[in-house]
C-alpha cells in the first residue's frame, strides 16, 4: 500500500479501471483522521477512536496491550491495510511539535516504499491536514470526489506520514506511490533499531513545509497505519501514544 494512490484520468473511459483499484486509491489519499491518547481537541461529534477499513482490503488489527514494558497499541498486519484513527481539529504553528514512538520486532523483507507494487510499511504515523482544494489539479479533485463517494467522507487536503523503510535514507521525503497529496518522511531505516522502543519528536510545521512547499492548514486527524497488503506479509508492531504540543 503506498500511503497512497492510482491517478484518476478525467476521461470517463477510465472509471471502470478505477473501481478495480479503489482500495489503493482510498489508502493513497490517507482518508484518516487520527489517533492520539494525548490529543488536540476533537470535533464534538467525533468518536475517540475509529477503525477505517478500506474496500477490498483485509483489516489490520489494533488492540491495547502492554508491549515491552509500555502501554501501547499493538498492530497485527496479515496481508492487510487499515487505519486506527482519531479526528482532531487544531491549528499548527511554527511551535507545534509532535511526539510518537514505536517498537518493531522485524521489518517487512520485501517492502519498498519507493515502489507502488511493494509500498508497505510495518509502522506509519499519519497526520492529515485541511486546505483549499480548489488549488489542486482537476485530476486530484476527481480523485477526491471518487474517494468521498466511496467512503462517505472527503479526503484530507494533504497527508504527512512518518515511516520506517527498508531502503531510503532517514530524512528522505518520499512521494505517495499513487497520490501527490501524500508525502512520507523516513525516520527509521533497516534493522538496527529493532526490538527497542524508539521515540521521535518532530517539528510538524517545518516538516510539512519541507514536504509540500507550503505552510500546513489545520490538523484534522492523526492515525496509525500498519500495512502489508502489497507484499502479502505478516507483521506485528507496537505504537506508543501520539502527542501534539503545544
Amino acid at each position: 500500500m503506498g500511503a497512497m494512490m492510482a491517478p484518476v484520468d478525467p476521461c470517463a473511459t477510465m472509471i471502470p479501471a478505477l473501481s478495480i483499484r479503489r482500495a489503493a486509491l482510498l489508502t493513497s489519499l490517507g482518508i484518516a483522521a487520527g489517533c492520539a491518547t494525548v490529543p488536540p481537541p476533537a470535533p464534538p461529534d467525533a468518536p475517540e477512536w475509529q477503525s477505517l477499513q478500506l474496500p477490498g482490503k483485509r483489516a489490520t488489527s489494533y488492540v491495547r496491550v502492554t508491549c515491552a514494558g509500555r502501554l501501547a497499541w499493538q498492530a497485527k498486519g496479515d496481508a492487510s491495510a487499515s487505519l486506527w484513527r482519531r479526528k482532531v481539529d487544531t491549528a499548527v504553528t511554527h511551535m507545534t511539535e509532535v511526539e510518537f514512538s514505536w517498537w518493531l520486532p522485524k521489518t517487512i523483507a520485501d517492502a519498498d516504499l519507493g515502489r507502488a507494487e511493494t509500498a508497505d510499511s510495518p509502522v506509519r504515523v499519519v497526520f492529515a491536514f485541511s486546505g483549499d482544494t480548489s488549488k489542486l489539479s482537476l485530476r486530484t479533485r476527481l480523485q477526491f470526489q471518487l474517494a468521498e463517494s466511496l467512503m462517505g467522507e472527503a479526503p484530507p487536503y494533504a497527508t504527512l506520514m512518518y515511516v520506517w523503510d527498508n531502503k531510503a535514507e532517514p530524512e528522505s521525503i518520499l512521494p505517495g506511490a499513487r497520490s501527490d497529496r501524500v508525502r512520507k518522511i523516513v525516520v527509521e531505516r533497516g534493522e538496527i533499531n529493532l526490538r527497542r522502543w524508539k521515540t521521535y519528536t518532530r517539528p510538524l510545521f517545518a516538516d510539512f513545509q519541507r514536504a509540500f512547499g507550503e505552510p500546513p492548514g489545520r490538523l484534522i486527524g492523526i492515525a496509525l497505519l500498519t500495512d502489508t497488503d502489497n507484499t502479502g506479509s505478516k507483521v506485528e508492531a507496537c505504537y506508543g501514544d501520539v502527542a501534539v504540543r503545544p
